[in-house]
């Protein structure tokens, strides 16, 4: 492929849908690639935005005001960076050759809904998973519930982030549980699952890489990352997570599997569970993974700058630098404008970097940046990573 130049007519126009913090990255490392970034998102002055050389603001679930955008715009690559999306509009320019979309029209609209991706994984490929139904009312949860065991976890099909999650104990959390979906959820009316636990003695995402060498698409692993959550939303995480070299193996399977029965091409963050040498399939994201703003410190190529070359055809290296961490600087106020106290003492950690990712507003639980940290291994790595995060303040301007 020939790069051209930004704002002329060789340009090579990609449109992010999508303009959050691992967007706000991806536009980064397209644009020191050459390419002419437009970024859409469902609200003014999102993190991509800041750095992209247009934007606009309309409700990506709009089917007729989304078309209307790609169609002014015509960029060559579409690439979504969230799940809420009129997906029927991206397999509409894609099988009209419009735009590639990436890593597919298919792949998104799989994904965004965990039906789709779970039916995909367990049913049709066959992969090891944690026991699941799925429910469009709270008498059908009642019955999934009931069927796949207690504690069970259920969560709107379509959200992210640990939206809409509940840990469910017993029947008399049920009804809560459903109402907490449905208020959550991307999509109003949605159906739900409802998982099963699984005995797990710890959780990884395995970010694939599908790109281009000599024409042929291949598929490459990045070192296991391992992360910590609170109520389904990441709060740290390091790379490499320890793990047997079977585990390891059994992991980049599945993960080879689900990604090549997807397609295209891109990083993929694969989410899966881990007790021993046995790995299930837990979820997919069809894009840079948040738990891999660790990638920033650790690998010789961030998620971002591999999703960016795989995006434009070009090379990758997967390669593990040395041992990183990343923690997250929630909002923990809900304000506008907000301003960044303990910068400077965030910094003067070793190895300490911050991304303060400039999102318009704040909120209790909405994460307004991440510190990562380097380290001789991933505990001295995450100490330091969560010192940093803890020295940086969110005030009110």
């Amino acid at each position: 492929m020939k790069l051209g130049t930004p704002l002329s007519d060789t340009a090579v126009r990609v449109m992010l849908l999508g303009s959050g913090e691992l967007g706000k990255e991806v536009a980064i490392e397209l644009q020191r690639l050459g390419a002419e970034v437009v970024a859409v998102d469902r609200y003014p002055n999102a993190p991509a935005m800041q750095v992209a050389h247009r934007s606009h603001v309309i409700p990506m679930t709009d089917p007729q005001v989304l078309n209307g955008v790609i169609m002014a715009e015509a960029p060559h690559f579409i690439v979504p960076e969230i799940e809420a999306i009129a997906t029927e509009v991206l397999a509409d320019i894609e099988a009209a050759g419009m735009a590639v979309v990436i890593p597919t029209a298919r792949a998104v609209q799989l994904t965004m809904n965990r039906e789709g991706i779970r039916k995909l994984a367990a049913e049709d490929l066959g992969l090891p998973t944690s026991p699941y139904a799925f429910a469009g009312s709270a008498e059908e949860l009642a019955a999934g519930a009931e069927a796949v065991g207690y504690p069970n976890f259920v969560k709107p099909v379509m959200s992210s982030s640990g939206k809409g999650q509940s840990f469910v104990k017993s029947a008399d959390e049920i009804a809560d549980a459903w109402t907490y979906a449905q208020e959550s959820g991307r999509v109003a009316g949605a159906r739900v699952i409802v998982e099963g636990r699984i005995d797990f003695d710890f959780e990884i995402t395995l970010l694939t890489v599908r790109s281009l060498r000599d024409g042929v698409v291949v598929t490459d692993f990045c070192a296991p990352i391992g992360h910590r959550q609170v109520k389904g939303d990441y709060v740290e995480s390091w790379q490499p997570q320890a793990m047997s070299d079977a585990a390891l193996a059994s992991a980049q399977d599945i993960a080879g599997k689900v990604t090549d029965a997807l397609g295209g091409l891109g990083v993929f963050g694969v989410e899966l569970f881990v007790k021993g040498d046995q790995v299930w399939f837990s979820e997919v994201s069809p894009r840079p993974h948040d738990t891999g703003l660790v990638t920033l410190a650790s690998q010789t190529m961030s998620e971002f700058a591999l999703h960016a070359r795989a995006i434009l055809g070009l090379p990758v290296d997967v390669t593990l630098r040395e041992p990183a961490a990343s923690a997250v600087i929630y909002g923990g106020i809900e304000a506008q404008g907000v301003a960044f106290e303990g910068v400077a003492e965030a910094l003067s950690v070793p190895t300490a970097d911050l991304r303060l990712f400039g999102k318009p507003e704040a909120f209790e639980r909405r994460r307004m940046g991440v510190a990562t940290a380097r380290g001789a291994d991933t505990d001295q790595a995450r100490e330091r990573a969560r010192e940093a995060a803890g020295r940086v303040k969110v005030v009110r301007a």
